[in-house]
């Protein structure tokens, strides 16, 4: 019998996570590469840091993995990225000897990856006014950690003003505008969680005002 050669042959299909290894190891390689060029242009480099950034490096890959993924892990790999794109930030830091004037990046950072949750909402009007509640204060957070990243440049000059009076002010009217969005809802407890939300929200309010007025 002659074989039949007619068929061509199939290719070879690599499995969905291999595929979400190579990208995310791609990335966190390059990153990595690209900081070390950078800190040694500048003149700064202090080599020892690759021991946080690679590591760090590493983590958020494994995380992009589980992210990439979806389904029950996707939280659990947000989670793991977020914790290694902070790593890999102090190390980059580190590395390229900026910690001075790049630590605001450990405040803003910390605040997106918190804010960022809100993605996995909740089903549950309360559970998900409450969730709202937190992400939109840690975006407050992460705005001020971008004032100082631009005070600290001197890109900004607040002089005497007191200008974190306006982010507790801005606190205090995010609270109270989750808490007018949540009355709108027919749920338990409604009443008992405006109140909670209302009270702690004027007095972050007037702590705010009283502050940037400087009393």
């Amino acid at each position: 019998m002659v074989a039949d050669t007619s068929r061509a042959t199939p290719r070879r299909s690599y499995p969905r996570s291999t595929r979400h290894w190579a990208t995310s190891l791609a990335i966190a390689g390059t990153a990595a590469a690209a900081t070390t060029t950078v800190a040694q242009s500048i003149g700064d480099y202090h080599w020892w840091a690759g021991f946080v950034l690679v590591p760090g490096a590493l983590t958020a890959a494994g995380g992009g993995v589980l992210l990439a993924r979806g389904g029950g892990r996707a939280f659990v790999g947000y989670v793991v990225a977020c914790v290694g794109v902070l790593i890999f930030t102090v190390g980059a830091l580190l590395m390229t000897g900026t910690t001075g004037r790049g630590w605001p990046a450990l405040v803003t950072l910390p605040c997106l990856a918190v804010a960022g949750t809100y993605l996995w909402r909740s089903a549950d009007p309360l559970a998900r006014g409450l969730h709202r509640t937190v992400a939109l204060l840690a975006l407050a957070g992460a705005l001020v950690g971008v004032t100082l990243f631009l005070i600290r440049a001197r890109l900004v000059d607040p002089g005497q003003t007191h200008w974190w009076g306006g982010f507790v002010l801005l606190a205090g009217v995010v609270v109270c505008g989750n808490a007018v969005e949540l009355a709108r809802h027919r749920m338990p407890y409604r009443l008992q969680a405006v109140t909670l939300l209302v009270g702690p929200a004027v007095v972050a309010a007037l702590l705010g005002v009283r502050m940037l007025r400087g009393w």
